[in-house]
């Protein structure tokens, strides 16, 4: 008898042998373990909780908010009903933008018209897009996509674009032309597209800040250039901001954006190559800010030199520390913290966790208490820090800061990194406060579809007016964020402030029958505590008629290692990247998951499919 199965055998009030099989019973839980994989049989009928139906009941919603918009905005070629603009104010990235959680909707369990539908307008919004053509600009004159692909442009759009397309990854990793796409995308930044000379591999930068699939600019953009021709009726005045915005030369934190393609390419297609690069582009950044005392610079010369472009000045550089753009986009949490999760998820090395730290400490060490409220600076000039405001509050510099300070704490489970934060809402309840905040999250995420829909039924506006805005911006009737929490034990990746993230959460389920991602059909999960080393989750059934069964994997893509699960009946050892529930109606269960964390290679694999899993 192996050591994996007298361990089991061990902690079980009664046993049955049989070959290639234990089982450890008592009158509601059994425990099966497999060669390769642990089934907990939860037979436990009780009153199904009210969080429990919230959750399915957002699950259904977003479906029936996929077809109120569909209806409202898709023609019957796929295309969206709007006018195709490019540049920063209502370009191609605002397009697809709002609607970039569908693939996380559906991964999460929904209906599976989320992913086709969503799959429908990304092909034909690639086509709609590649059609477009802009005269005036020298670089969209062909299409404001070229090889579907952004020809060149900054990462704060380039990435707000693409959310979706890397969602959808979850749902459908082998999709063929996700593969073909991602080897395409991701080679523009390795010099396999000799056309698109993007990335300098001896210096380890991106060459400007305007890139993409015609390669680097690397001659001052115009008005037109940042913003299209300018739109009668659509606001002048906001051009202004470009005239200061030509020194686009050189590498920025942005930039960091382009590592996700490399990433997802990486977990699709298994090719060391694509985590050799990331691991290469990031390093040379973690090494330069280092240098900088912690504070990441917002400009790399073109001979590698922090602040080379800008006269030495670190803090120098379109969307920087001081942006010349009207002095207040400072977008350098913009990239980094995408760059350095992946970095995490590739290596399992906290150190990248401690980059985004330091530049926190950095700025923390210069806080300041005004009426009784923390402020710290948001901005760096030839003057020092400059530009304090509420740690609470809101700042069109560093706007994400506290979505950063929530994820350095989500990766590293430090106290010390806890104790920035507020401890409300979803935090809060991690902590042991709140405990009616589930159902309170899934019912205001009901409304957040409710709300929605009315915006879409209340429209008035047409293809043709107003113009300079995505007629749908504020109309997207799919609620995701409280899924990710409550469900996966994540931080949302895919909100504009961020670029988006990688899935860092503590699981994610699959529904082993139906061969497909996303929680099965009436089950519902709850992420109570999450610690160090373990995690709690609790799951239910909410069927009265049918059985149901739920793979959970540890973390977004596989890269926890399982180590035990604690049932009401017993602890069963487990050793891999997922398990298997399975509730018979009505049935729940409350499980202590002991883990590794970061302990393998990440994929998009299910798990069915995956193979022994690479460690690192």
């Amino acid at each position: 008898m192996n050591s994996r199965r007298r361990g089991l055998l061990a902690g079980c009030a009664a046993l049955v042998v049989a070959p290639g099989l234990a089982f450890a019973q008592t009158p509601s839980v059994t425990a099966v373990q497999h060669p390769a994989q642990v089934t907990i049989q939860v037979d436990a009928p009780a009153p199904v909780p009210a969080w429990a139906l919230a959750e399915r009941a957002v699950i259904a919603a977003n479906a029936e908010g996929v077809k109120t918009f569909l209806d409202a905005y898709v023609d019957g070629r796929g295309y969206l009903r709007g006018l195709e603009h490019y540049g920063i104010t209502d370009g191609a990235d605002d397009a697809v933008e709002p609607i970039r959680n569908w693939p996380i909707a559906h991964a999460l369990g929904g209906d599976d018209s989320i992913i086709e539908a969503w799959s429908n307008v990304w092909e034909n919004h690639l086509d709609q897009y590649s059609r477009t053509r802009v005269p005036e600009v020298a670089s969209v004159s062909e299409g404001i996509y070229y090889r579907e692909f952004m020809p060149q442009f900054d990462w704060e759009h380039i990435s707000e674009g693409m959310a979706g397309f890397y969602f959808y990854g979850l749902s459908r990793p082998d999709d063929p032309r996700y593969a073909i796409r991602l080897r395409r995308y991701a080679g523009l930044y390795m010099n396999e597209d000799p056309t698109a000379p993007n990335y300098d591999p001896v210096h380890h930068i991106i060459r400007s800040l305007f890139n993409g699939s015609r390669g680097p600019r690397l001659t001052p953009p115009n008005a037109d250039d940042w913003d299209g021709p300018e739109i009668p009726g659509g606001g002048s005045a906001r051009r202004t901001r470009f005239q200061n915005s030509g020194n686009i030369v050189g590498d920025h934190p942005l930039n960091l954006n382009a590592t996700q393609l490399a990433f997802h390419a990486y977990l699709v297609t298994g090719d060391a190559k694509y985590r050799d690069w990331t691991l290469e582009y990031v390093n040379a950044w973690r090494d330069r800010i280092a240098q900088n005392g912690g504070n990441i610079p917002s400009n790399i010369g073109l001979d590698g030199t922090i602040g080379g472009e800008w006269g030495g000045k670190w803090y120098g550089g379109v969307f920087g520390w001081n942006s010349p753009d009207e002095g207040v986009r400072n977008y350098v949490f913009r990239g980094p913290p995408e760059a350095f999760g992946d970095a995490l998820l590739l290596t399992g090395d906290q150190g990248y966790t401690g980059v985004l730290r330091r530049q926190l400490d950095n700025l923390y060490a210069e806080k300041r208490v005004v009426d009784g409220k923390v402020q710290v600076p948001h901005y760096y000039g030839d003057q020092g820090w400059y530009g304090w405001a509420d740690v609470d509050g809101r700042s069109p510099g560093l706007g994400n800061r506290r979505r950063v300070e929530t994820d350095v704490y989500m990766w590293s489970l430090e106290r010390r990194d806890l104790d920035r934060l507020p401890k409300t809402g979803w935090i809060g309840y991690l902590q042991g406060q709140q405990p009616d905040y589930p159902l309170q999250a899934l019912q205001g995420a009901l409304e957040d579809v409710r709300e929605a829909g009315q915006r879409i039924r209340d429209d008035e506006t047409t293809i043709q007016y107003p113009v300079g805005i995505t007629r749908w911006e504020r109309s997207n009737p799919v609620a995701t964020e409280a899924l990710v929490n409550l469900t996966l034990g994540g931080a949302d990746p895919g909100g504009s402030g961020h670029g988006p993230l990688p899935l860092h959460t503590q699981f994610r389920h699959f529904d082993p029958e139906a061969r497909r991602a996303g929680l099965p059909q009436d089950v519902a999960a709850l992420v109570e505590k999450i610690e160090p080393t373990s995690v709690v989750l609790t799951l239910v059934n909410t069927s009265p008629l049918e059985t149901r069964t739920v793979t959970v994997q540890m973390g977004g893509y596989g890269e926890h290692r399982c180590r035990s699960i604690r049932t009401r009946a017993a602890t069963v050892p487990c050793d891999g990247r997922s398990f298997n529930v399975r509730l018979t109606p009505t049935s729940s269960e409350t499980l202590t998951v002991s883990l590794d964390r970061y302990a393998y290679r990440p994929t998009l694999e299910f798990p069915w499919e995956q193979g022994p899993p690479p460690t690192n």
